[in-house]
């Protein structure tokens, strides 16, 4: 079996070993004690990978999201798995400065504390610049990113005050870097996230904070279907290196080693998953 080079249309290359998605990797314990809070988390995506991801890692979690109902799924799902003691929920809708300050003073109640903050909270779409109104602008630039400066600046006020120290990590996505069709206001606004990621890391520091960003090229997850089409899912896949897109479970590994005491003088960077050929 082969597939397209990017840049030599016409031609193949072999199959890559790592063609064939590996099984996950066990917990190794890197967010043992730890008070982990994920936005977007209900549901199948990155958001529940990474909430799934830190309890395996042996953390306790809070898991947010506007969606009431999914979010109750989601807690159940995660609670028959790893002890309903270790999971709690908040319901937020991250457009809301209000419902996010309350979403990190609820979360350190109920947590007892806050160690790590996961800001997943995302919104994407297909639609050309021409085309585009105000309003789709403005919708996926104020969840994407201005719903990360919300929770950031929420959770910097707990740690500063708190004085214990912590860590942020954003979704941010390759996309901050790369163009693509259709794409121009949820690239901008992940560019938005990276740059708040390395500017306010640099404040965070004052606060024994830090803050990074992961930037995924294409993850599986169902929901990714709703937003796209399956031709242009399968289409950016056969980019990749690997010649398939990520597992979530891969991306969420990745969150909580930066989220772990494994990285503690990283700060600020922006760390692409992508096995895309340069």
């Amino acid at each position: 079996m082969t597939s397209p080079l990017d840049s030599s249309p016409g031609t193949t290359r072999p199959v890559s070993p790592l063609a064939t998605p590996p099984d996950e990797v066990p917990g190794h314990d890197l967010l043992a004690g730890k008070k982990v809070v994920v936005t977007a988390a209900a549901g199948t995506g990155i958001g529940f990978a990474a909430a799934r991801r830190a309890l395996l890692e042996g953390g306790d979690v809070l898991v947010s999201d506007f969606h009431e109902r999914r979010l109750d799924e989601t807690v159940e799902r995660l609670g028959a798995e790893f002890g309903a003691e270790r999971v709690v929920s908040h319901v937020c809708d991250v457009s809301s400065t209000e419902q996010v300050d309350a979403l990190i003073t609820g979360a350190a109640d109920k947590l007892g504390r806050i160690d790590v903050l996961v800001n997943n909270a995302g919104l994407g779409g297909e639609v050309p610049v021409a085309d585009m109104t105000d309003e789709q602008w403005d919708r996926v630039v104020d969840i994407t990113l201005t719903s990360t400066f919300r929770s950031t600046r929420a959770a910097l006020r707990y740690f500063r005050d708190v004085e214990q120290g912590g860590v942020i990590v954003n979704n941010a996505s390759v996309l901050g870097w790369r163009a693509q069709r259709g794409q121009a206001h949820y690239a901008a606004a992940k560019a938005g996230v990276m740059a708040l990621t390395r500017c306010s890391a640099v404040e965070a520091a004052d606060y024994g904070v830090r803050i990074n960003a992961v930037a995924p090229s294409i993850a599986k997850h169902p929901f990714l279907a709703k937003v796209t089409t399956d031709e242009l899912l399968d289409e950016l896949a056969s980019r990749e290196a690997y010649g398939r897109a990520a597992e979530v479970w891969e991306i969420a590994a990745t969150i909580a080693m930066l989220a772990s005491d494994y990285t503690t003088y990283l700060t600020g960077e922006i760390v692409s998953i992508s096995s895309r050929r340069a």
